[in-house]
């Protein structure tokens, strides 16, 4: 099941192919409609490509909880979107919502890695 590109990863990702990161996979789109089945009020937010990463979304929640994961495309987590029923908006444009920082700073504590300090940890 590794590379069936259920989602079409690779068909929507076009010619380029970050250099540092690794490459979105099946089970990191799992993981974000997993997300979304599991909460209610969720929204997708797209973060564009750079050198460093892949293209990423991130599913808030109603209540700002929230996860990212790498997409490969914006076109990807469009379908994924349009699947579910939910929205999906371009970060660069609306930014992220409120309730997900509300969230970061009543949830501090969970966010840190014990291992490494001062590391956030993704949820």
């Amino acid at each position: 099941m590794r590379f069936r590109d259920r989602f079409g990863i690779r068909k929507n990702r076009g010619s380029t192919v970050t250099k540092l990161d690794r490459e979105a996979t099946d089970s990191d789109i799992e993981a974000l409609i997993a997300f979304a089945r599991a909460r209610r009020g969720v929204e997708f937010f797209v973060e564009p490509e750079t050198f460093a990463t892949d293209t990423t979304a991130v599913a808030v929640a109603h209540d700002g909880e929230w996860t990212r994961r790498r997409v490969g495309s914006p076109k990807v987590i469009g379908k994924v979107a349009r699947d579910l029923g939910l929205p999906v908006y371009d970060v660069q444009i609306v930014g992220y919502p409120p309730r997900m920082r509300a969230w970061n700073e009543r949830n501090r504590d969970r966010r840190i890695d014990p291992g490494t300090p001062g590391q956030a940890v993704a949820p």
